[in-house]
This record gives structure tokens, sequence and C-alpha cells, in this order.
């Protein structure tokens, strides 16, 4: 399937051992201390983040392949930009690295299991303290460095993101794995560059990037497996969408690195690393996983233009 590597986990971990000389470093957070349901400054439970508690279709999960159900009639993933690059804000939220992008070009994602047009909101990375366990989802028990997270509003039944987060059919995300290799995705190497990283390094640093080819972060051809869950922030909405994509992504060792050198405080406190923070998995209980791979067929290659984004409506992908 192209380029791309195959979805499976680096069989060694490799610890984070090149921080300790760069900065005054306080402990990588606990993902349970790190997520909670609590208010950060109270301390107190917030009754409006229940369902992160009492919810049955939360999200992340552990996605077993074997059960995922074979859905020939699934349509490739459609890919709108008007033909503009994307642009926007890069930011360090104190909990994770976030792309907020222009209100122009507008950037929809639409087939798959989509009944409609999804607008692009946010693009959200996450990744840990060491290599081979920093992604929110994991596949066969398996983590990854880091997962990339698209996520998108229903843009054909809902105003905004906030109406739609609360509101059936209101969110599709899509997520990448990330593994660190010698090579790079060419997408994440202008987001991870060092003049630009260097820009965000502690909470509330912002830096705008302009002229962005968001479909060079697809692999040139993959499968995917969706099922139905939730915001893996509060308030934990259940109205997701999830698009998993079964090729993962490559970063390098030095990029990884600088993602690990961001911190979660201003430069006034003490130097935590950004890393490891994701939500905790959560029960797929009875949950159905639906994908456009046989998984009974796993050897053979995804051929033809049901496994190519399809960009601005072209017929054959890219």
């Amino acid at each position: 399937m192209g380029g791309a590597a195959r979805l499976s986990a680096p069989r060694a971990l490799v610890l984070w051992a090149a921080l300790g000389a760069a900065a005054h470093i306080g402990p990588a957070p606990d993902p349970e201390d790190w997520w909670s349901y609590k208010d950060n400054l109270q301390g107190n439970f917030v009754p409006a983040w229940s369902l992160c508690a009492v919810g049955k279709r939360q999200s992340p999960v552990d996605v077993e392949l074997k059960r995922a159900l074979y859905d020939p009639f699934l349509p490739p993933l459609r890919l709108s930009t008007g033909g503009e690059k994307l642009r926007g804000t890069l930011y360090n939220t104190g909990r994770h690295v976030s792309f907020l992008p222009a209100p122009r070009p507008v950037v929809n994602v639409s087939g798959g299991p989509l009944l409609y047009s999804h607008r692009l909101s946010e693009l959200r990375l996450l990744f840990g303290a060491r290599d081979g366990a920093g992604s929110e989802h994991q596949i066969n028990h398996q983590g990854f460095s880091a997962e990339v997270q698209l996520i998108h509003f229903n843009q054909e039944l809902y105003g905004n993101l906030s109406a739609a987060s609360r509101s059936p059919n209101g969110l599709a995300i899509l997520s990448f794995f990330v593994n660190v290799a010698g090579s790079s995705n060419s997408f994440l190497s202008r987001l991870l560059s060092r003049d630009t990283i260097t820009r965000i390094s502690y909470k509330n640093d912002a830096y705008f990037l302009q002229d962005l080819s968001l479909e060079l972060l697809f692999p040139e051809s993959f499968g995917f497996v969706t099922y139905q869950g939730s915001l893996s922030t509060p308030p934990c909405s259940e109205t997701v969408t999830w698009i998993l994509i079964d090729r993962a992504l490559n970063i390098t060792s030095l990029q990884m690195h600088s993602l690990r050198l961001l911190s979660q405080n201003p430069p006034s406190q003490i130097f935590q690393s950004l890393s490891g923070n994701g939500r905790p998995l959560q029960p797929l209980a009875h949950r159905a996983l639906r994908g456009n791979r046989d998984p009974r067929h796993p050897e053979r290659r995804c051929r033809g233009p049901n496994y190519r984004l399809h960009v601005d409506g072209a017929p054959h992908g890219r």
C-alpha cells in the first residue's frame, strides 16, 4: 500500500532519555492524573461532564481488527479544499498541540461512513514520553508513538462545533497513527520543523502557518475502521463517528524529540513535558466496528480508487 508503514506498533520501546540535560524537568503526567473529569482550578466534579464517567460509548478504545465487520459498501473518503492551500495557527494549549485552520478555505471531509459533509475544525496531535506509547487508540492491544486527530463538525445540520458536539451525527474525527522511523510524512514535517515547533515551546504560544497541503497527510493508499464513540476530552459527548486510518504515518526521532521538549506550562513555571497527553482506554463493550478491508484476508493489498483519498471530486484520488 504505497510507501506508508503498516499499522503495527514498533517492537522495541525506546525510553525517553535525552531531555534531562535540556531543561529543569518535572515528571511526565500519568494519563490517569492528567485526564480527569474535574475542574482544574477547584478540583471539584463537574456535573456537565458526568457523561465521561457514566457514558456507554466512550473513546478512545482498543480496536481488535478480528472484530471488525467488513463492509464492502463503504465509499472512499473525500476531501474538499476548494483547490486552496490550508493555513491556520499552530498552538500549544498546555494539553496538546493544536492546529486551528483559518476560516478560509473551508476544508470538508465526506464519504466513508459519513452521511453528511463535515467541516474541519481542528487538527490535534497527541504523543507519548516513549516510542510506541502515545496514541489514544490502540490496535490489537498495541499503541503508537503519536496520534493525529482531524476533528470535524457536521456543517449540513449544525452551524458550529459547539452545537454539533451536543447533537446526533454531529462530529467526525479522522485518526492517524504515527511511528518513529528514519523518514517523515511530508505534511507533519511542515508542522514539526525546527523553525515551527520552537515557536510553541510553552503553554499559550502560537504560530501562524500557511501553504499547507492537507492531502499530503494521508497515505497514498489505505483502509479504515470506523465506530461510534465520544470526544476524548470533557464533556465526552457521544456524538462522534471515529474513522481510524489503517496505515501508520512516520516522523523522525528528532521530530519526536522536539515534541517532547514542549512544555505544558508557561516559561515562568517548572518544565513538564506535553507528552503523555491522551485519555486512558475506554470499554468498547458491544459497539460495532466496521471496516473497508476484509480482516479474513489481511495479506491482500489495498488497490483501486476505494483505497485512495479523493480530493476535490477527482475520481482517482490525488
